[in-house]
């Protein structure tokens, strides 16, 4: 057969990777413009991310009864510095600023009138402003007071309006400065592993191309309802796409530069690399991808949506680097590595270790051998290691935060509520909603008046919205209100919820549903702690299932499972002492640890996935012990590489000023290193070392089947064969 046969014909060489590359052209253009269109169909509203069953979720829909329109509370309050009183004057501009606001080009609604504090140091007044632009009525009242204040005044914006405006703000820097971050961060680090300027822009043309794609399938399903976008599922699919993008990358160019060896000839070399890399990389998609639709089972919305939205993201990263990136590989060849292209040798690289073990120099051979020759120190020290660290796990104070907490910087509705707090009843601004039968109204009223943490006030809406007036009823039902001693959303104000949940709850026929802000936060925590019992068994379970699927055993998939398990423990260990002893954060979200388990485990199987199948294709030529040898020397720089990267651009996430993904970033980058280096360069291959063929029990090469300790070598080109076949 001649050269022309057997590479097919010359026009489909250059022919069919001009199709791929102009395809992922067109799907670039089209979901491009798309991305940036994200942030419009977000929606950051707390209570959106509750299920329908959550008691907070039907007051919510009872709320939208007793009012004309979907409002907002926007809470105004004013101070003057030095601890100086208020003024007549400084309440009448408050007047003033309502007038206003409800006046031609209103951004707000009729609200309560000012209220100066007992301590005369500061004013209170509450607007309502129209939900479906929250954040664009927050900014003209906050660049309108900018310009209007009297000398000295200073006027906040705070409350849920104040807060979802604040939210909008930190997220706006996802399309421009995270993928900025990301993306430099990415470049440099693909610039030291390949030494070459144009290998990273492959790379990341290849992650920009899956992003456009993943944008536009995701920005289609949140357009039509189908999923529930929000600021900080966006920012993780881009995370999620560059990371998996160029982790896949880099596995495919490092098997191709490896084929290059054999003759030079750019598409029979992609082909070979391809078919030698498209397993692990497939079972490493789908490992994620399962594992985060796993979040699916999560009741809240925020948590359920974001499975998809993330598979989305694995599966454009997984096509763009499988499809896109050869073809660019096929044109380019060995001028993609310039100016140090790979040398022609007649044979590749595995080749010319069987023939000779010339090769087998360099760091990770050396590590392989260390590793080899103290296999039992090493994975007990390693063990004992991660251990310590697991130890300080029930350190991590997991249990929720203030939404005042939420930022990183300061922002008004922060510094709005501090006021609120000092001068005014804590929950000010942000009241209790108990909606009740008529007939028990009295009865509810009652009730609630005793409960610990309950400022005086409680009393039913007005038909008039004035006080003492006749209640407003809407279908048999009143708004009762109760404003908490405490801030909306501290502790105390969440146990005076609980409190009053259980009194009202309580009442024969009074059918009563507590909601507000304070009871939407409540249950937030409540629905994800119950998420987090459920959704990490089901992760372990598929993740287990595919390992085994994958490596056709039982015991080296249980051994992978339970190190990166243990990894996971060790990391959120270090996070508890780094969040509470370095950054003194006053506390996680419940949902952190959950997030968290999710990339952890999926992403940090995903490594010990590149390096066992390795391993298991090396063990069935050599036997165990030269196959973790050789598996882990062959292997040990792409995947470090692999993780530095994706660490990196889960660090890049710290750049969005909010504590949850600062959190989740930490935890993630440090918990892959931490699975890079340790677990999989130590850890793993030295308990594999120390079990033996039986690590592949019950196939036939657990058993010492046939070809398992063949250790002659192989002839040359026989490796490129066995790739292919």
């Amino acid at each position: 057969m001649n050269r022309e046969a057997r590479n097919g014909p010359h026009v489909l060489r250059w022919l069919l990777p001009a199709v791929a590359i102009l395809a992922w052209l067109v799907i670039g253009g089209v979901g491009g413009p798309l991305i940036g269109q994200l942030a419009s169909v977000q929606s950051n509203s707390q209570t959106s991310y509750l299920p329908g069953s959550a008691e907070s979720t039907r007051a919510a829909e009872l709320q939208k009864q007793f009012a004309d329109s979907d409002t907002v509370p926007a809470v105004l309050v004013a101070d003057r510095a030095d601890d100086q009183p208020v003024a007549g004057a400084d309440a009448e501009y408050l007047r003033s600023l309502s007038e206003w606001a409800t006046g031609p080009g209103a951004v707000a609604q009729r609200g309560s009138p000012p209220i100066t504090s007992d301590d005369g140091q500061a004013i209170e007044m509450v607007l309502p402003v129209d939900a479906a632009d929250t954040a664009d009525s927050v900014d003209a009242l906050r660049t309108h007071i900018s310009t209007t204040a009297p000398d000295g005044l200073r006027v906040l914006v705070s409350g849920p309006a104040g807060q979802a405006a604040d939210l909008g703000v930190a997220f706006s820097g996802i399309d421009g400065l995270l993928l900025g971050v990301a993306g430099a961060v990415v470049f440099v680090i693909l610039v030291i592993v390949y030494r070459s300027p144009l290998l990273p822009i492959f790379v990341l043309l290849s992650a920009v191309f899956a992003l456009a794609g993943a944008g536009a399938v995701v920005y289609l399903l949140a357009t039509s309802d189908v999923v529930t976008l929000n600021g900080q599922s966006q920012g993780i699919l881009f995370i999620l796409v560059f990371g998996a993008a160029t982790d896949y990358a880099l596995l495919l160019v490092s098997r191709f530069r490896e084929e290059l060896h054999l003759d030079g000839r750019r598409v029979p070399a992609v082909l070979r690399a391809w078919r030698g890399v498209l397993a692990p990389v497939a079972a490493s998609a789908g490992t994620v991808i399962l594992g985060v639709l796993c979040l699916m089972l999560s009741e809240l919305n925020s948590n359920r949506s974001l499975g998809p939205i993330a598979a989305i993201g694995i599966a454009a990263a997984f096509a763009a680097s499988m499809t896109f990136l050869p073809a660019v590989l096929a044109l380019t060849g060995r001028a993609a590595f310039w100016p140090l292209r790979p040398a022609i040798t007649g044979r590749s690289v595995r080749d010319a270790e069987d023939a000779s073990g010339s090769e087998r120099t360099g760091l990770w051979w050396t590590i392989a051998r260390k590793v080899d020759a103290h296999h039992t120190a090493v994975w007990v020290v390693s063990a004992l290691v991660l251990a310590v660290c697991a130890a300080f796990t029930p350190q991590l104070k997991a249990s929720g935060i203030p939404q005042s907490d939420f930022f990183l910087t300061e922002v008004d509705s922060v510094d709005g509520q501090s006021v609120l707090s000092e001068h005014f009843p804590g929950g000010s601004g942000s009241p209790v909603l108990i909606f009740a039968r008529q007939d028990a109204a009295a009865q509810v009223v009652d009730q609630v008046r005793e409960v610990p943490g309950v400022a005086p006030g409680v009393s039913p809406v007005t038909q008039s919205g004035a006080p003492g007036g006749p209640p407003k009823v809407v279908d048999g039902r009143v708004q009762i209100q109760a404003t908490l001693q405490s801030a909306a959303d501290s502790g105390a104000a969440e146990s005076a919820v609980r409190g009053i949940r259980d009194a009202v709850h309580a009442i024969p026929g009074a059918d009563a549903v507590v909601g507000g802000t304070t009871a939407t936060q409540l249950d937030t925590q409540d629905t994800a702690a119950r998420d987090r019992n459920v959704v990490i068994p089901a992760v372990l379970v598929v993740v287990l299932a595919v390992l085994m699927l994958l490596l056709r055993a039982v015991v080296a998939p249980v051994l992978l499972l339970a190190t990166v398990v243990l990894s996971y423990a060790a990391t959120l260990g270090v996070g508890a002492l780094v969040f509470n002893h370095v950054f003194h954060f006053p506390g996680a979200d419940p949902t952190v640890p959950l997030f968290a388990f999710v990339f952890l485990v999926a992403l940090g199987v995903d490594y010990n996935i590149f390096l066992m199948t390795r391993v298991r294709e090396e063990s069935a030529r050599h036997g165990t012990r030269e196959g973790v040898r050789r598996g882990l020397a062959v292997t040990g720089g792409v995947i470090t590489s692999a993780g530095i990267v994706l660490a990196a651009t889960f660090g890049a996430l710290a750049v969005i000023p909010l504590i949850f993904l600062a959190q989740v970033a930490f935890l993630v980058a440090f918990g892959v290193l931490l699975d890079t280096i340790i677990v999989r360069s130590a850890l793993v291959p030295a308990l594999t070392l120390q079990i033996g063929d039986r690590v592949w029990w019950p196939s036939k090469l657990g058993r010492g089947g046939a070809g398992a300790h063949d250790d002659s070598p192989a002839a040359p080109g026989e490796s490129a064969r066995l790739q292919d076949s």
